[in-house]
């Protein structure tokens, strides 16, 4: 993984627009926007970006072209950041590794009725596919990140057990995947429940290291974002314009923006490598390119001098 610059408490963003951001809209972007989007986010600094998933194209129109955006991408890379793509099975790892995927992010979900609507599996059958494509990917020498989704609640079950979530990160850990992302896919998570849940995983090996993936759906992403830094989660999972939201949760709602994360921080003097005005520029285009207006806060306030 890339290190970050000094300075930064090794930090980590991943931005994850291109993909998250995207599945939900009912406008197709084209080939071409979203390839001027992913070179402006690639000048900005980022760590690793999320290009798009390796999906059914009928079930995600969205994504039909991802395979082309990372060819076009990986050809000839002149960026050091990390190019990642989401894959749910083992066609999504064939297709992946066939244009070049970089890191390849794949996650199950703690929800049963959730992951039987993503991918058609029970959580036990989803998990076990993970790891053998997870180990597949490594055996190919890409970068892996694996999740558990809906690990802070779900909007077809309601609350999640705690140890449910931290099974299946024994599983991975078990598996030898050590870099695990707990996603709150329906937007439940409140900050004393990502202090004490990111608490217990990461008590389960030192050695690990842990991401945060947060939806806004009740305003309170932020405040979840800096509660897992608190407990030593160390990589960000964002959205440019604050877009997004998984079409198979009952209520889908945006993440936080990437933009809004990227000037909290500079003020607070981490992450002064990254670019704010290409993220701004990123987040103006989108809201101009769809018409309305984002999630996001500072690119319509303008970010503090």
């Amino acid at each position: 993984m890339t290190a970050p610059a000094a300075g930064s408490k090794n930090l980590i963003l991943h931005e994850v627009g291109l993909r998250d951001g995207l599945q939900m809209e009912s406008r197709v972007v084209p080939l071409e926007k979203k390839a001027a989007w992913l070179s402006a986010l690639l000048e900005s600094g980022m760590d690793i970006i999320q290009a798009g998933s390796f999906v059914h194209p009928v079930k995600v129109p969205q994504m039909a072209d991802t395979d082309e955006l990372f060819r076009r991408f990986t050809k000839e890379k002149r960026s050091g950041a990390i190019l990642s793509g989401l894959v749910l099975n083992e066609k999504g790892l064939e297709r992946g590794l066939a244009c070049g995927v970089e890191m390849f992010c794949l996650g199950a979900s703690a929800s049963e009725t959730h992951s039987r609507k993503n991918t058609g599996m029970g959580t036990d059958e989803a998990v076990l596919r993970i790891i053998s494509a997870a180990k597949a990917a490594l055996a190919a020498g890409k970068k892996v990140q694996v999740s558990v989704q809906s690990a802070f609640g779900c909007g077809f079950e309601g609350p999640i057990p705690e140890e449910r979530v931290l099974k299946m990160v024994r599983a991975y850990l078990e598996a030898g995947l050590k870099n695990v992302s707990l996603a709150d896919t329906a937007g439940h998570a409140h900050p004393a429940q990502v202090t004490r849940l990111f608490g217990a995983v990461l008590a389960l090996d030192p050695g690990m290291e842990c991401a945060c993936h947060f939806h806004n759906t009740y305003g309170l992403g932020m405040a979840n974002i800096f509660a897992a830094l608190r407990a030593g989660v160390n990589s960000f999972e964002t959205s440019f314009a604050g877009l997004g939201g998984c079409p198979f949760t009952k209520l889908a709602a945006g993440n936080v923006a990437t933009e809004d994360f990227v000037h909290v921080l500079q003020r607070e003097g981490l992450r002064k490598d990254i670019s704010l005005d290409k993220l701004l520029e990123v987040a103006r285009d989108a809201a101009k390119y769809f018409g309305r207006e984002m999630q996001g806060f500072v690119y319509k306030a303008m970010p503090v001098p």
